[in-house]
């Protein structure tokens, strides 16, 4: 059985490259408190990372800000 790459390639704007181009789209968890006790584990958040094709650019955005 095959498995499915957890991204995706859409067509969105860069702004590096001033033009529409693909991008590899993937969800991350990401850690937003600096404590690294018990609690970390509880302030992790989505975040949308948006890669560039042409020009390797990324840009995050935390899902819960959309």
């Amino acid at each position: 059985m095959a498995t499915k790459p957890m991204g995706t390639e859409r067509t969105e704007r860069c702004e590096a490259c001033d033009r529409d181009t693909p991008h590899d789209v993937r969800i991350e968890l990401r850690a937003e408190s600096e404590d690294r006790g018990e609690n970390a584990a509880f302030s992790r958040e989505p975040y949308r990372v948006a890669t560039c094709r042409r020009c390797e650019t990324s840009r995050a955005r935390r899902m819960n800000d959309a």
